[in-house]
């Protein structure tokens, strides 16, 4: 048999079967598409052929030891030859995906004779045929022996000519003979597409619960004697670990641990008259004590990082880092590699600008004059954390830096520590936000703080779990040190609740900064972000006054957000992005949406295979409380249209009978937001 002759560039071949439109793909399969350890996504791609034969379609994932995984595809519109299945990988690595169209000549002789059969048509000759092909299906490859007899019974009734030709017929296309030959099937003239790339990350690249805190203000003290400041150490910042984990984070978050600049300090709340006792901002790194590779003398020393992190494993969290490639004029590297940074034309050193704002105490690096030795010292510095255990690195404003040196720099992190999970502080326009996701960054901020309404809730989410899930991982924020908005500001504590609980169940990872809990919300003058801001001044929230029998008991969010961090933790279906279905409610304040999850059965624990569905309502407005008519998309949920459900409220425990159409009654005078776990009567 000679070979088919092949079409030649610039054009490839396109299959015996073509393969086209494949999806998910990210930039046309020049970089990873992404998911994590057992997270489902779907595959889709438009397989067709000539004539009126049948095809078939499967997904084949290749693990990283290149064994093939194969899934049924299943047609979900002939007229436009669509197919699609839903797929999942089961560890992490490298992985390919491809999708493999063929010819199915079950479904085409099945076809063919049901026809011919019903209209006594060529009968003995479709019978004849149809016992040819299961002769050949019981030897085919990957047929079990099983399967093999499952056949040779059909078979044995197709043959027996004692019987009327409609029941030998159906004895092949009906029960378990049918079953057996469309799971596992009989394919010719396989035509693969091209292989794509799957990166397959850990859980924690795509769910989990970010902390974050500033070192030096967990212990800071201030003496009303001297009206001077002790900073807090790792030392006593690691004693704030306990309260953190009993919240339920994953992830404690530190801002920069290294030595701060003295030239052009900046003072409480941003202001150019910093004295010598004021700290200055630990994004202006670098000072005679070292630069990115060095701890601040006043927190401590390597041995005490260490402890650090060594509690904070024995507490279940995992250590981020800040990595701001930027420094103060102090900095060693601005003696001894002026090239790595920009040399206006008077000669000088260009500082950080974003106008109207000037950052005169922070030199931005530039990687263009000397990328080799730029690099280099990067990757070293990343390694040096990564020796003491940090294990997730938060980058801030990687949008000022050369996309393809994060690439490069992810990348090569990743072939010795592919455990390695990078988020990127990146607030800025969609394409570069999207590109960076692209190159390697598991997570990415996000818009979140500023979308408040309904449709801009809705419309958000709805992007980020649709057109870009297969590679940007959104992770959400309702403050940060730099971010307080006017809602957070004027909401009070029904906004607190709200966008928190928002936070955590909209999308898989959030994030709080520190001094949430107590709903700080008091901005400086002009600015969207906190007064007596921690990036500039210590900070002693006095903790122990929230405590029990203090002061303040009572006052203080913990509660809220430990309950919310129990829920996640409880319902798998809250751990993925996808899987978000929103309903319709008829005020426009109030929104409600799902998210629904079959957790296969665990044969380590021997916990059955279970439906996980979680519902939340909320009502946006933080000042009014409201009543509203909600209409369930019932079958998004898995249940009839006619059914009715048990709603189990697991913020107050409360218990509602819910139906299609249901009266809800949220605000400011009990709770703002319904995390409901549906049970099925």
């Amino acid at each position: 048999m000679t070979a088919t002759p092949l079409s030649t560039p610039p054009q490839s071949p396109i299959g015996r079967i073509p393969v086209l439109d494949v999806e998910p793909l990210v930039d046309g399969g020049a970089r990873p598409t992404k998911c994590v350890v057992g997270e489902q996504f779907l595959v889709s791609a438009t397989v067709l052929r000539e004539g009126h034969d049948a095809v078939g379609a499967s997904v084949v994932l290749t693990d990283p030891d290149g064994v093939d995984h194969v899934s049924p595809m299943v047609c979900t519109n002939p007229g436009l030859n669509a197919w699609e299945a839903t797929v999942a990988a089961d560890r992490p690595g490298m992985w390919t995906f491809r999708v493999e169209g063929w010819s199915d000549p079950f479904g085409t002789w099945e076809h063919d004779a049901t026809i011919k059969v019903q209209a006594d048509v060529d009968t003995d000759l479709m019978l004849a045929e149809g016992a040819l092909f299961l002769e050949r299906a019981a030897e085919s490859e990957g047929r079990s022996p099983a399967g093999r007899d499952i056949v040779l019974t059909g078979l044995t009734a197709l043959t027996d000519d004692s019987r009327p030709p409609l029941a030998r017929l159906s004895a092949v296309t009906h029960g378990p003979v049918h079953e057996e030959l469309t799971t596992t099937p009989v394919r010719d003239l396989v035509s693969p597409s091209t292989a794509y790339p799957l990166l397959v990350e850990r859980e924690l690249a795509l769910t989990g619960a970010w902390y974050e805190f500033f070192p030096r203000s967990e212990g800071a003290v201030y003496d009303d004697t001297t009206h001077e400041w002790r900073s807090g150490t790792l030392r006593t910042a690691a004693k704030r670990l306990t309260a953190v984990a009993g919240m339920g984070f994953d992830v404690i978050y530190l801002t920069p641990i290294h030595p701060i600049g003295q030239a052009a300090k900046k003072g409480p709340n941003n202001t150019l008259d910093a004295g010598p006792e004021d700290p200055g901002s630990p994004y202006a790194i670098g000072s005679p004590d070292g630069g990115h590779d060095a701890i601040h003398p006043d927190l401590g020393t390597f041995d005490d990082f260490d402890a650090f992190v060594a509690e904070a494993r024995r507490l279940g969290l995992e250590v981020a880092m800040d990595i701001a490639l930027q420094c103060s004029p102090d900095h060693p590297w601005v003696k001894e590699h002026p090239e790595w940074f920009t040399t206006r034309a008077d000669g000088t050193i260009a500082f950080a600008e974003n106008p109207p704002k000037k950052y005169q105490d922070i030199y931005p690096l530039n990687f263009d004059n000397d990328p080799a030795g730029a690099y280099a010292e990067m990757r070293r510095m990343v390694q040096v954390w990564i020796d003491h255990g940090v294990t997730l690195f938060r980058v801030d404003n990687p949008h000022t830096k050369p996309v393809e040196f994060w690439q490069w720099l992810i990348q090569d992190v990743a072939r010795d520590h592919p455990e390695i999970i990078w988020l990127s502080e990146a607030f800025t326009k969609p394409a570069m936000m999207r590109t960076l996701a692209k190159v390697g960054f598991q997570q990415s901020y996000t818009y979140y703080a500023w979308r408040n309404t309904k449709p801009e809730l809705q419309e958000y989410v709805e992007e980020l779990a649709t057109e870009t899930a297969h590679y940007m991982r959104p992770s959400f924020w309702p403050t940060t040190h730099d971010i307080l908005t006017p809602y957070m500001q004027f909401g009070g504590p029904a906004a607190w609740k709200l966008r928190a609980a928002l936070a955590g169940t909209l999308v898989p990872t959030y994030g709080i900064y520190a001094g949430y809990e107590l709903m700080e919300h008091v901005a400086r003058p002009g600015a969207e972000e906190q007064i007596d801001n921690e990036k500039y001044q210590y900070k002693n929230r006095h903790w122990e006054d929230y405590e029990p029998g203090g002061s303040r008991e009572g006052q203080s969010l913990a509660w809220y957000l430990r309950r919310l961090n129990e829920i996640r933790r409880a319902h798998p279906a809250l751990h993925w992005l996808r899987n978000i279905t929103f309903h319709h409610v008829d005020d426009e304040n109030i929104m409600a949406f799902s998210k629904r999850r079959v957790v296969p059965a665990d044969p380590t624990t021997g916990a059955p295979e279970h439906e996980d569905v979680v519902i939340v309502i909320a009502n946006l407005d933080p000042h009014s409380t409201r009543w509203s008519r909600v209409v369930f998309d019932m079958p998004a949920m898995g249940l009839h249209p006619d059914e009715g459900f048990r709603a189990h409220d697991l913020i107050t425990d409360q218990w509602w009978d819910f139906l299609r159409e249901t009266m809800v009654h949220l605000g400011p005078d009990h709770e703002p937001v319904h995390i409901i776990e549906l049970k099925r009567y």
